[in-house]
């Protein structure tokens, strides 16, 4: 029987999984192809909220929106948020589920693979392909016994399996060829192909090793895919925060800092502001940047109490205080934001209590057991914001606080729980260009920029342009229940 999907799997954590998947998704979707994402399990602090309110890794919800499909819960059925080494708050089906621990991850998650694989059989019902994006590597042999997101999924449900490795990291042909020689023989068989990934130079010096490699294992290759610029997805773990590196570093750029919290979550927020010509982002943890940006990020985190106490063991918290009161920008985001208050209650996700907040803004945190998701909307000097919201803490304003959208404004200290605010291009530019003058930068918004959303889409586009033009997608496809008609290029239907 022909595959209701196939796997894409990879080397390693970051080879590029994400990357193929969305290409694939949009390069599908322009042929006519109904297409869904899948990634069973997710192990990130990058999520994204749907329109019924439920929770999904940000990359699922990009490859929904390069499908042109709405992105909902059955495409990531199984998120776990770390909030330590050890532990990870779960996330099923977009809900909150409780905690897995370390040593439960082989052994404890019978119950999430069965959620996965409901999830799966929900988007194999619906569309004539569902694109499986592994996690990690399909050679972690201490974890293949109750694996569901690689070779355990791909046996389940006959896929066929790609295999990305990444080129640019050097060593792709011991990779690749590692990567199945660890492989048990039923799930080596599983593997159908091998695609490269991040190739820069003269393909036909590549080519010889690619035959030896296919020689030695009896894996073809289905292409090459070049190097990509000005390509960024959202990150799901540390490997890549950061992946857009800086937008614009030079001089009379307006300099912003992010602080690189332990157990930062949602970075993806300020992509939009990298994404700004004549906007320099660093995702730091030097004292002496942060204290010389224009503007500071103090990003979402999932150990908001954790994080807190670090920016105090670094030092940021004395740079952050002393920024406040020379009035030079700081804008915090959800957790970020929560840091900024005055006291944070937090019996919950710390079960910490009652701790002491930076105290810049004039705000009081209390954590709930309840998660709040949503997709509010909201204004800010006449300019729509629409956002996402996912936070266990709640803010209280003190009397006769400045708000901004759901949070509040001292100075030139901002904070707000909402996440997404920055990729509203009129509300950004005309907040930046606030913060531009609160900063004393000659900064201003370039006329006729390219906006956020037109920017991921053209990103989206290079992606599946690249996936038409250098793989062998009848090849990739062997075995499935989808036979192509001709490509059909363009922004679509």
């Amino acid at each position: 029987m022909s595959a209701s999907g196939l796997l894409v799997a990879g080397t390693s954590s970051d080879a590029g999984k994400s990357l193929v998947v969305t290409g694939l998704c949009r390069a599908l979707a322009r042929r006519g192809v109904s297409v869904a994402p899948f990634k069973a399990q997710n192990m990130s602090n990058n999520s994204a909220v749907c329109a019924d309110g439920a929770e999904i890794g940000r990359a699922q919800y990009l490859q929904a929106q390069a499908a042109r499909v709405a992105p909902e819960s059955a495409m990531n059925p199984v998120l776990l948020k770390p909030g330590s080494d050890r532990r990870s708050h779960v996330v099923v089906r977009g809900r909150p589920a409780g905690i897995l621990e370390a040593g439960q991850y082989a052994t404890g998650r019978r119950h999430l693979a069965e959620a996965a694989w409901a999830a799966y059989e929900e988007l194999a019902a619906r569309f004539d392909l569902v694109v499986c994006e592994g996690a990690g590597s399909p050679a972690e042999i201490n974890l293949r016994a109750g694996d569901y997101v690689n070779l355990g999924l791909a046996r389940r449900f006959g896929l066929p399996c790609v295999v990305v490795g990444d080129i640019d990291r050097g060593g792709v042909f011991a990779s690749l060829y590692g990567t199945v020689a660890l492989l048990e023989p039923e799930d080596r068989a599983v593997v159908r192909a091998f695609l490269v990934n991040k190739f820069r130079g003269d393909p036909d010096v590549l080519q010889p090793g690619l035959d030896a490699l296919t020689r030695r294992t009896g894996v073809p290759f289905v292409g090459v895919l070049p190097w990509l610029t000005g390509v960024w997805l959202d990150a799901e773990d540390t490997l890549e925060v950061g992946a857009w590196r800086r937008s614009d570093p030079r001089p009379g750029a307006l300099r912003v800092a992010v602080a690189r919290l332990p157990r930062v979550s949602n970075l993806t927020d300020v992509e939009a502001l990298a994404a700004e010509p004549g906007v320099d982002v660093l995702v730091t943890t030097d004292p002496d940047v942060v204290a010389g940006a224009d503007l500071v990020v103090l990003p979402g985190s999932r150990a908001t109490v954790s994080d807190l106490g670090w920016l105090r063991t670094t030092g940021l918290a004395a740079v952050l205080a002393e920024r406040a009161a020379r009035g030079r920008p700081v804008l915090g985001i959800c957790g970020g934001y929560q840091m900024l208050a005055a006291r944070i209650d937090d019996p919950v996700e710390s079960g910490a209590g009652p701790v002491e907040g930076l105290g810049l803004l004039p705000t009081r945190v209390a954590f709930a057991e309840e998660k709040v998701l949503g997709r509010p909307v909201g204004a800010w000097r006449g300019h729509r914001v629409e956002a996402y919201e996912i936070h266990h803490g709640l803010a209280a304003l003190d009397d006769g606080a400045e708000p901004f959208l759901d949070g509040a404004r001292a100075g030139a200290v901002w904070g707000t729980m909402w996440h997404g605010t920055c990729e509203n291009d009129a509300f950004r530019r005309a907040w930046l260009a606030e913060v531009a003058a609160a900063a004393g930068s000659s900064w201003t918004p370039q006329p006729g920029a390219p906006g956020y959303a037109d920017r991921r889409e053209a990103m989206v586009e290079t992606l599946a342009d690249a996936v038409d033009a250098h793989v062998d997608l009848d090849l990739l496809l062997t075995g499935t229940r989808v036979t192509l008609p001709a490509a059909r290029t363009g922004v679509a239907s």
